[in-house]
């Protein structure tokens, strides 16, 4: 009994050193990271507190990562509204390159970001912690990630609300948002599009929580680090 306990502890003991070997070896990876799709949103649906609320949130979870020391804003664009000009997700996103938390290119720059040469996948799309997220498939969804953007990274212009009033409703509009894992219910660009497949909808008015999570999203965001 006793020979048994020593050989539990001296296991016990083994399995503890390893993790704090592991430890400094994954905080230093995320250190390198510059770009992440959120682990969760604000939770008030497509509300974020504009773009600056939505900034907050990556620099939060950033700053929980090991991270917190760049400059993180949400790949979100804005349209025109009250007097203030549009404002194109791809130009506050800094100029690239952006890695994952293991270490996987996305882009080399905003260019191949937007092209077909990206490397943005459901398999390198990992959360902050270096975790991957629920895509098509999976129980729940979570595919869909809020941009208000075209595909080449700009604002929508016209009066169509796409942005859920500049990311401040979470009751009337509609967000557009990409799909993270490439993969959608047709065999279409829009449907295999990183960050321009869709608009919200939903019995609420197209921005609640409830409506984002009805065709497979929760609010996420894309993180990349401008610095």
């Amino acid at each position: 009994m006793i020979r048994m306990k020593r050989s539990v502890t001296i296991s016990a003991l083994a399995a503890a050193s390893l993790a704090l070997l592991a430890a400094p070896a994954v905080q230093a990876q995320s250190a390198d990271m510059t770009f992440f799709v959120t682990s969760n949103g604000p939770g008030k649906g497509a509300d974020l507190g504009g773009l600056e609320g939505a900034d907050a949130q990556c620099q939060k979870l950033a700053q929980t990562a090991g991270a917190g020391a760049k400059t993180w804003r949400a790949y979100l664009s804005t349209q025109a509204a009250d007097g203030k000009p549009v404002v194109n997700a791809r130009d506050r996103i800094g100029k690239g390159p952006w890695q994952n938390a293991k270490g996987a290119v996305i882009a080399k720059d905003v260019a191949e970001l937007h092209g077909p040469a990206n490397n943005l996948t459901k398999q390198t799309a990992l959360s902050e912690k270096g975790e991957g997220v629920n895509g098509m498939g999976d129980q729940p969804n979570r595919h869909d990630v809020l941009t208000g953007s075209q595909p080449d990274g700009t604002a929508f212009a016209g009066p169509d609300d796409r942005t859920c009033k500049n990311w401040t409703s979470s009751t009337q509009g509609t967000a557009m948002v990409g799909h993270f894992d490439r993969k959608g219910l047709r065999d279409d660009e829009p449907s295999k599009s990183w960050n321009s497949s869709h608009p919200s909808r939903g019995p609420d008015g197209g921005c609640s929580q409830a409506d984002l999570k009805s065709t497979g999203g929760d609010g996420l965001l894309y993180c990349f680090a401008a610095n």
